[in-house]
């Protein structure tokens, strides 16, 4: 069927939705590390158990009022094991990487966090010169405890960043497993993620409701980390090729590190700076030199 448009409007009509999804997904990005900023000013209040509790639990609750899981409950082509599993993942990515947090500034713990999906990737790559991006980064992380470092690093913060990029690896691994359920399966993954956290964050859940500020910081930190970038990046992944979202992963670290000194006043080092950027040219340097051979980009940014 022939379109009712001339050429040069469909093609300023396809570059104008190319450049909205790359602003969403710029955007979604933005507000993850931003929430994670927001997220550690309530650790002296609840904790990081209880933030990520509460933070899983508001987004669940978002996630079931939006796509309504319980309809798809007795397909049979729901995973249930994998589907266990992913929540599971889920629910330790974000209790380790916010007990990083207490020990480390966010700059710092993202970039470590950020090694997980770049080693799933490249050893899925089938080109063995990749493995020069992953030597590259742990040239990064070697540099992070060099030099002044205040509050900035300990190896107890870097031990529970590495336990979340492992995390975060298996949660790729598992996320390809049951993507075909679609925000539904995020959703009930969401939902069995805030279970399985109760445990470790139930004892200081009472204080979330202490004061409307810190009940209202609540819903900030569940709304920029979860629920808006969800939505930003099912408009976006529709749009973009993977190796956009590849390049866009690699700058996580720098945009942590820069919402971490405007909203919590953490200054890196020179050593750390230069560490964080080496992080974010291997992981760009990874995905955009591999996509065109392989698609491991789409694995891992999914």
């Amino acid at each position: 069927k022939q379109s009712k448009f001339p050429p040069w409007v469909i093609s300023y009509m396809m570059i104008h939705k190319q450049e909205t999804a790359r602003f969403a997904a710029v955007l979604s990005l933005i507000s993850v590390k931003v929430g994670a900023a927001f997220a550690k000013m309530l650790f002296p209040i609840l904790g990081a158990e209880t933030v990520a509790l509460v933070r899983l639990g508001l987004s669940a609750v978002f996630l079931w009022i939006v796509f309504q899981p319980w309809k798809t409950f007795r397909q049979n082509s729901m995973e249930w094991k994998d589907l266990f599993c992913y929540g599971v993942i889920l629910s330790l990515m974000n209790l380790l990487i916010y007990k990083a947090f207490s020990y480390m500034s966010v700059g710092i713990a993202i970039s470590i966090e950020v090694l997980g999906p770049l080693t799933v990737a490249i050893f899925m790559s089938r080109n063995k010169s990749d493995f020069v991006w992953g030597g590259l980064s742990l040239i990064g992380l070697i540099l992070f405890p060099l030099g002044k470092v205040d509050n900035n690093f300990s190896y107890i913060g870097m031990l529970y960043a590495l336990g979340a990029a492992i995390c975060w690896g298996l949660y790729i691994i598992y996320g390809t497993k049951v993507a075909k359920g679609g925000s539904n399966t995020v959703a009930i993954g969401m939902m069995i993620a805030t279970l399985c956290i109760v445990p470790f964050g139930i004892s200081n859940v009472g204080q979330a409701f202490s004061t409307y500020e810190v009940f209202g910081l609540c819903i900030v930190v569940s709304l920029l980390s979860s629920c808006i970038p969800f939505l930003l990046d099912i408009f976006a992944m529709k749009r973009l090729s993977p190796k956009i979202f590849g390049v866009l992963l690699s700058a996580s670290p720098i945009i942590s590190a820069l919402a971490g000194w405007f909203i919590l006043g953490e200054n890196l080092n020179l050593y750390q700076i230069t560490g964080v950027s080496i992080i974010m040219a291997s992981c760009a340097g990874f995905f955009y030199c591999s996509y065109q051979n392989t698609g491991v980009a789409q694995t891992c940014v999914d």
